[in-house]
């Protein structure tokens, strides 16, 4: 899984799994690394921090940009093209909870926000990188998404339903990019200890639910939590040629066995496996509703 050659642009990486991807690209080889956060003085800590373990080589851009807001998105990927001459990569991995608590008690503008951030901030990211891509004639784009994609997340309703539609969209821009030789996937990570998991714990059980709040906690607290390179090592692997021809697929870094997929291929890109579908009656047994 080299990722010689190849530069990538990871949102997010000031800290948690996105500076994670962000090292293991560096170990796999990546040649351009530009990397983007909020949080101007993490993002430099943690460019210098990547830096420390670049090779003869390598180089690492970081820009400060909130993905909530196109004219930084463009800015970014512009001066990427600057810097490196070239994008084969884009990771959206920025990312926020959103309010925690019942959908009428939340503050409405905090969780319209963290849709702009999960959702239409990383639509756009990618819309932003698809020109270059497309005359390049290859990319590879990575979403992350999460357990909000696939489970109900009571009282977590903005990460939940942005979530669901990171998946949906990834789906329907595979198909739309296919023809032009850039895959388009994304990514279940699993449950991390990261900041997230911190502020969920943080607002305590009257705002999450009890039994949540008590899973998480016993997760925690019990070691259980998903390591983060099993994310980034998930990551590198989309990213490079070995997984070429795979798109549309959302992919669970701990459960779904990603290593073994080469001797699946025909079956994993001419079905609607690792996708999100409606569950009908039939699949469950059931005589009645078609």
């Amino acid at each position: 899984m080299t990722l010689h050659n190849r530069t990538a642009i990871v949102t997010g990486a000031n800290q948690g799994l996105g500076f994670a991807i962000a090292e293991a690209y560096l170990e796999a080889g990546l040649s351009g690394l530009a990397i983007c956060a909020r949080d101007k003085a993490k993002l430099n800590e943690a460019a210098d921090a990547l830096r420390a373990k670049t090779k003869p080589g390598q180089r690492v851009f970081a820009m400060t940009c909130d993905v909530a807001k196109t004219e930084q998105v463009d800015a970014l990927v512009a001066a990427t093209l600057q810097e490196f001459g070239r994008l084969d990569v884009l990771v959206n991995n920025a990312g926020v909870y959103g309010p925690l608590g019942p959908i009428e008690s939340i503050d409405w503008k905090e969780w319209a926000d963290a849709i702009a951030i999960n959702l239409t901030g990383l639509v756009y990211v990618c819309r932003a990188v698809v020109p270059a891509m497309k005359a390049a004639g290859y990319g590879k784009i990575v979403n992350l998404s999460g357990g909000g994609a696939t489970n109900p997340l009571p009282r977590i309703s903005a990460y939940a339903a942005s979530k669901a539609g990171v998946v949906r969209f990834t789906e329907t821009l595979a198909l739309e990019l296919q023809d032009h030789k850039i895959d388009v996937n994304a990514v279940a990570p699993g449950a991390l200890d990261t900041r997230l998991t911190d502020q969920l714990l943080a607002a305590g059980p009257e705002a999450v639910g009890e039994a949540f709040y008590q899973r998480m906690k016993s997760m925690q607290e019990g070691g259980k939590m998903t390591p983060l390179n099993k994310g980034a090592a998930l990551c590198v692997w989309l990213a490079s040629g070995d997984s070429d021809g795979l798109t549309g697929k959302l992919i669970s870094a701990p459960w779904d066995p990603w290593p073994g997929f080469e001797g699946h291929r025909d079956a994993l890109e001419n079905s609607d496996v690792y996708t999100l579908r409606r569950v009908m009656p039939k699949d469950r047994g059931q005589d009645w509703g078609g």
